[in-house]
């Protein structure tokens, strides 16, 4: 089973959670003047990297917070997780 760490309830299974997407999306100051292009390029493109990738999770079936997790996407091993505003952590350098 897939063990994913909620910064205020601790471990607990993959199933208890939900993905919410790549973390550190900043919404655009003055949406009103992108065009059309521009406004779509932030709703819909996003980064799907094969590796490291900060993302967003959902504590759906615990306290039902929002918080960051570094993960691996080809080998879904988790680095840490942060509550929002706080630094990620340290991610070791892969030699592959």
């Amino acid at each position: 089973m897939l063990i994913v760490t909620c910064p205020w309830c601790g471990q607990r299974e993959v199933t208890e959670f939900g993905y919410g997407g790549e973390a550190h999306i900043a919404r655009p100051e003055n949406p009103e003047q992108l065009s059309d292009e521009e406004w779509g390029d932030y709703v819909f493109f996003r980064k799907n990297p094969r590796g490291v990738h900060y993302e967003r999770w959902v504590h759906t079936h615990g306290c039902r917070r929002w918080f960051n997790a570094v993960r691996h996407t080809v080998t879904d091993e988790f680095f840490g997780s942060y509550k929002p505003g706080e630094a990620p952590p340290t991610v070791p350098v892969s030699k592959g």
